[in-house]
């Protein structure tokens, strides 16, 4: 199968219910193909008062769960998630507008009190007890405001940890056992010799200390020395060149943000015990350079004509990496830092599907010229993670372990992002939530294993790949050290 035809699968991509989009929109409306006809920003709707502006944009509309409630919980159910977030939102939602309208019977009690003392005042009557009536009205408001507005807080508190819509076209699975393999790219070698592990490679070849990293760091990081260090920058430039060769506009974004930007990229309830925080400026580093990259237009208004921003994204990233993750996941392969260069692309929601065919071409390309093995997976429900609406990974063969390890991941993020973030473009009929895709181009230490591994020779030394030796004085082999 040719690789136009393996990703051809993205074809039948984003088609959502036959579902109407709400009516009301203060800005923009919906295309009732994608998930943005269901997360516009919407105007207070008749009879929920001033305090409707709680019902804001930052996550799916307030609408969707009153009307289809079933089909979000039927997502949630696919992913493999509980629902109980669901029913939260539901609850605080029916309390909420429970007290919006505790509050208009009381605002309109007040009214009448005060139409009855001016009535009582041209009449020449006392209004001693109209006065007390109404000041008795008075004091209980501020409570049912207070109430309502904790109510809503804590609905959409709720809102903000509901996942995106999954496109139906995902394959179903608990977890990774449920991803489905499109195409393998070139062969798995059969060595003659006992193959070593991407972390032996790199104590013999001396490209790596990761003994007094730990010394002076902590476990996970890691000096790269050498040819290695070489490489990696290599790696770098080369994935540079491809990029911007493509109209993509190399960025490098700030290395921190704030809570309430990162918020809108991601859900910080799941996503929080894997990043590094500043407690005392309220801020993160970055865990990928798509983080600040989407958020960079967040509650701005794009000009239709700069659509698709296309982004390569270059930084440093660090993850926490909570947990043990086994034998094979020593070395460089899961660390606290690592570089990364990133692909990014904001657009308009028709262009989406084909938008999201380029990053993960560009990504294919990329680890075709590095002439490592590698396979194209689609990602199933349970594996797909909260923000993407459709994703696909390249894995590469770690022949140490004889089992694919994920190097890419090239998702759809419809208007999950753009909607949280709220960011829009203009249109004709007002404003609209563009769609984000993102997709890694080389993340380092995961390409220098797989490289490494694969190009490994019987005495330890590894053969750069021929793509990379212009950028490392046209070294071919890095050699026992």
């Amino acid at each position: 199968m040719s690789s136009s035809i393996a990703i051809s699968v993205l074809d039948s991509m984003f088609k959502f219910p036959n579902l109407s989009p709400e009516s009301g929109t203060s800005e923009g409306g919906g295309d009732t193909t994608c998930l943005a006809f269901f997360i516009s920003s919407t105007k207070p709707s008749e009879g929920e008062g001033i305090k409707a502006v709680c019902d804001c944009t930052m996550m799916l509309k307030m609408s969707f769960f009153r009307e289809s409630a079933e089909i979000i919980r039927k997502d949630l159910e696919e992913r493999g998630m509980k629902t109980d977030v669901l029913d939260s939102v539901i609850e605080c939602d029916k309390q909420w507008r429970e007290l919006i309208e505790e509050g208009n019977r009381i605002r309109s009690e007040r009214n009448e009190y005060s139409k009855l003392i001016g009535e009582a005042k041209k009449r020449g009557e006392d209004i001693g007890a109209h006065l007390k009536k109404m000041e008795g009205v008075k004091e209980r408001l501020p409570e049912i405001e207070l109430k309502t507005t904790e109510a809503a807080r804590k609905r959409d508190e709720y809102r903000m940890r509901v996942p995106n819509v999954l496109e139906k076209e995902v394959p179903s699975g608990n977890d990774e056992t449920g991803n489905v393999e499109i195409k393998k790219y070139g062969k798995t070698s059969d060595f003659d010799f006992d193959v070593k592990s991407h972390n032996e490679l790199l104590d013999i070849t001396g490209s790596a200390d990761l003994d007094r990293a730990a010394k002076i760091s902590g476990r996970r990081f890691y000096f790269l020395t050498g040819a290695m260090a070489r490489m990696e920058l290599a790696l770098i430039n080369y994935a540079i060149e491809h990029l911007t060769n493509n109209e993509f506009e190399l960025t490098i974004p700030p290395y921190v943000m704030n809570k309430e930007a990162y918020e809108g990229v991601v859900d910080l309830g799941d996503f929080e015990e894997v990043m590094y925080k500043i407690d005392e400026h309220d801020l993160y580093l970055i865990a990928t350079s798509e983080h600040p990259l989407t958020a960079r237009f967040k509650d701005e208004i794009i000009e239709p004509k700069k659509l698709p921003l296309k982004y390569c994204g270059l930084s440093t990233n660090f993850r926490r990496e909570v947990g043990a993750h086994g034998l094979s996941d020593r070395g460089i392969w899961r660390v606290h830092q690592f570089a990364k260069v990133e692909q990014v692309i904001i657009c308009k929601p028709e262009d989406s599907k084909k938008m999201h065919e380029v990053i993960l071409q560009n990504a294919v390309k990329l680890f075709e010229g590095l002439e490592i093995p590698f396979r194209v997976v689609d990602i199933c429900k349970g594996d797909i993670g909260t923000v993407a609406a459709r994703k696909f990974d390249l894995e590469a063969w770690m022949p140490s372990v004889g089992k694919w390890k994920e190097i890419v991941s090239a998702s759809n993020c419809t208007s999950y992002q753009s909607v949280r973030l709220n960011m829009r473009y203009r249109t004709s009929e007002g404003t609209e939530f563009p769609h984000t895709l993102n997709a890694t181009a080389i993340a380092t230490t995961r390409a220098l294993a797989a490289i490494i591994e694969n190009n490994q020779q019987s005495d330890g030394s590894v053969i750069v790949p021929k793509v990379l030796q212009k950028w490392m004085g046209n070294q071919k082999v890095i050699e026992v050290e």
